[in-house]
Formats: structure tokens, sequence, C-alpha cells
């Protein structure tokens, strides 16, 4: 089915960044195609990411209440999780999902291409349609390249020999070993870790890093691992990946060095966390011209690539794998497109100020904004504090007491640059501190805000209270 006349706009990939692009162009009076070739329409989030795995977590967050009952003068006798329930549960809430939008993709908005696109060259795709009719070409003045991301396997002798699961497995299995070796310190090693303890599992974590959640302050982390050892998790940092072996009864078993040692430790599967990477394989980029930097798509900040009309978004270029940048990165390419086409003046640029970032690990982890290494590195002058809960009334109310809350501000104007916490909802409680970044809200600002008592969000104000003491006395 060739399809001669070009499309003003075509996007490749039908995820959350994908669709945000397409329906973008769409309301700006452009033509789109979607072109999208995953064997169920729906993209990562909904189908393999956050939706499944934040479904199988609430049970797991359930169980945990459940086995702390009696310290809350409760009576409560949990019997084993049943997987299947559980995994069944997931599957309708996912199909309900997907099912959504599957139908704004096929709402007659745009032309859905259900196959395989790759560049011929800067100007035109070749589909290779999943049904196995014959390939077709498709021409597009202006592109947007939003394929997502795959599993990523390390290269670690015997890790294929010998089996591995990853989330993907995890996500819709129906029954689950007993114990896990789960390889990776982010956010999918530690929210499966918790999910997998959560069903009773014993699990043993291994990170290569000195700490868990590298990329934010190192409390967060380290509050993690605390809470985890506390629940019975094995946590082995600084555990360089040696390979891996069959054991004894079918077990297997990860040899890894640690502290200049060479150590193992066996369990019945191996879970693979160790984060993704971008999808970019096989889709022609050498033949449109379109450059890496490393393994993703190198784009300005404008979301351009290195043909100014072929835009990318979403986990194959972003500087963080997350679904509200990857659907800022997609509304931005489209508007951007249009501008391309028109002339390209006045192109806009994606603001990552904010950075918003959540972990559902129990306790959870949030953060928005720089951190500290971050500020001292670009030399911009801040005063930090910090909260813990254990001190904080409503969260020993609810016997929900681990890790803290933190606030940083520059020195000079007082204006808040960066939070976290980790700790009970923490991935709600960040948004109060996002909403106040966004409007540039300083400090002192923030502590004249009313906080109903007693509630977790008030612990924000006590950061915010220090803060302000230790900002310059000639600040603002």
């Amino acid at each position: 089915m060739p399809l001669e006349n070009p499309f003003d706009f075509i996007v490749l990939g039908g995820g959350s960044a994908g669709y945000a692009a397409a329906r973008t162009a769409h309301s700006l009076g452009m033509s789109v195609a979607v072109v999208d070739g995953a064997a169920e329409l729906g993209g990562l989030c909904i189908l393999r990411g956050c939706m499944p795995s934040k479904t199988l977590i609430e049970s797991a967050d359930r169980n945990l209440t459940l086995r702390r009952a009696a310290e809350f003068g409760l009576v409560a006798s949990p019997g084993a999780p049943d997987i299947r329930a559980i995994r069944d549960r997931k599957r309708a809430l996912i199909a309900d999902f997907a099912g959504y939008r599957r139908g704004q993709l096929e709402d007659g908005r745009f032309t859905l291409l259900r196959g395989r696109g790759v560049f011929k060259d800067a100007r035109t795709l070749v589909v290779s349609p999943l049904d196995g009719a014959p390939a077709f070409e498709v021409a597009g003045r202006s592109f947007c390249i939003a394929t997502g991301s795959v599993v990523n396997v390390p290269d670690v002798p015997g890790l294929r020999e010998a089996g591995f699961w990853t989330s993907d497995d995890v996500l819709d299995a129906e029954e689950l070993p007993g114990s896990f070796l789960v390889l990776g310190g982010g956010a999918i090693a530690l929210e499966m870790a918790h999910y997998l303890e959560g069903m009773d599992r014993r699990v043993t974590v291994l990170q290569r890093g000195p700490g868990f959640l590298s990329g934010l302050d190192p409390e967060c982390g380290e509050t993690v691992r605390k809470a985890y050892e506390a629940r019975g998790i094995t946590c082995r940092l600084g555990a360089r990946l040696l390979r891996v072996e069959r054991a004894a009864e079918g077990a297997k078993r990860v040899v890894f060095e640690q502290g200049g040692h060479e150590l193992g430790a066996a369990a019945e599967e191996v879970l693979v966390a160790l984060g993704r990477s971008p999808a970019v394989e096989g889709l022609g980029l050498e033949a449109a011209g379109v450059a890496l930097h490393g393994k993703k798509i190198a784009v300005t900040g404008t979301m351009q690539t290195s043909q100014p009309h072929i835009f990318a978004a979403g986990d194959v270029c972003s500087p963080l794998d997350v679904v509200h940048v990857a659907i800022q990165q997609g509304e931005a390419a489209a508007r951007n497109a249009r501008r391309v086409l028109q002339g390209g003046q006045g192109l806009e640029s994606v603001d990552y100020r904010l950075l918003l970032f959540g972990v559902f690990s129990h306790p959870q982890v949030a953060a928005a904004g720089q951190s500290e290494a971050a500020l001292a590195r670009a030399g911009i002058p801040f005063v930090s504090a910090s909260y813990p809960f254990d001190d904080h009334g409503k969260s020993m109310c609810m016997g929900e007491t681990e890790g803290f809350v933190k606030m940083l501000a520059h020195r000079e104007t007082g204006e808040i640059l960066g939070a976290s916490v980790a700790g009970p909802h923490a991935t709600e409680l960040i948004h109060e501190v996002v909403a106040a970044m966004h409007h540039r809200c300083t400090v002192r600002e923030f502590v004249r805000i009313p906080h109903y008592h007693p509630t977790l969000s008030e612990i924000w104000t006590y950061p915010a209270e220090e803060c302000a003491e230790l900002l310059d006395p000639s600040a603002a």
C-alpha cells in the first residue's frame, strides 16, 4: 500500500512520547502518521512498565500492612500470596488501560501503520507490516522517533546459559520461585525487590556501585538499604559481577567480587534489573543521517536530532527515562516540527529544571530539581536542611518512620532549587515542592503557606524554615 503524498509529521512508536507527539501535531492541523511495530499497542508504561509494576507493588504494600497488624492492635492471619490472582488483577487493569490507548490511536485522527518502520533516507520510511503484507514506503516532511527502550542485559559470562528473568517475566508470572538474586541498584531493581519480598520470597540485591539510586542524594539509597535489610533482604553493595553458574538442585549462583574477595550467592532465579537501553537498533538511523550520543539519539534542547526535521522523544534520547518527561518532549517535538515546516522561527526548548523522579520502593523515594552534588559541580551557592520522619507526629502515628525530607535553596535568592524525600508516600509528597518550584517559590514564601496538622505534608515546613534561617542576610 504505497502512500504517495508525504505526511507533515510521522511518528515512530505509539507509546507515551509518540502518542503525545501525534495528538499535539494533529491539534496543530498537521497530517500525521503513527508507525508502531509492537505486537500490542500501548507502549512500555502501560504494558510492561509503570502501570503493571505499580499494580503488583500495591499488593506487596498491602501484605506488609498485614504483617504489622499486631503493632496496631489488630488481628490478621495472612496466608501465602496468591500470585495468579495478583497477576490476573494486573492483566484486567492493563487490558483496560491498553484498550483506551488503542482507541486513541485508532480514532481516525492519525493514519496508524501497524508495522516496523526503517529509514530509507532522511525523508522516507520503509514499513514492513506486522501481518506479513509486502513492505511499502511512506514519505514525511518531518518525523519524531519515539521507539522507547528495551531491557538492558549485561554481558556477564554464563548469564545467558544459566537463564534469567527480567521485570517483564516478574510482571506476568502466575508463580514465583522461592528466592531471587536481583542484579541492579536502581529504580527497577529496588521496586522488583520490594515486590518479591512482599510476596514472601527471599531476596538478595547485588549492586556494583557503593550505594543504591546513584543519581540521587546518597541518603536516599542508604535509607532504602537500611529498610530492606530490616525486612530481611540481603544487600550486597560494591559487588562486581564475575560470572553466573548453575548450582545444586537447579539453583543459580552469581559469583562477584566485593572488597577484593571473590564471593558467591545462590537462589532459584536471577532477576536482571540493570535498567533499559534505547530501542534504536534497526531503525536505519545512519541512512537518515541521525547521530547517536553514546547509546541514545543525540538531540538538542528543541528535541531536534542531527537532522533538523527529524525529532526524538522519550527513552531513545531523554536524560531521564520517565513518562511525564517523555510526554513533555513529544509535545515540544510536534510544536517545533510545525515551526520548522513554517520556516524554523521561534523554536522552544524543553525545560528540565524540575527533573521530577520517583521510586516505588518501600519506603518510597522521590526527588525534584537539583541534588547537592549537582549544585556543587555547577558552582551554585546553596543551603540545605533535612528533617527525619521518626520525629514527625503524623508519620509516627502511621508507624512509618523510616526516612527524611531534604530541601535545597539558593543561598542568595532563597529560591527552592531541589528537594528529596525517602519515606511514606514520597512519590505523592514531592509534588508540593514541585508546584512551589514551578512558580520559583523561595523558602521564605514556602513557610508562609498554611499546612494542615497533623499531616505528612507539613514535614516540608521544617527544612524550609531552617533553609530560610541559613540564607545570606542580604537575601530578599
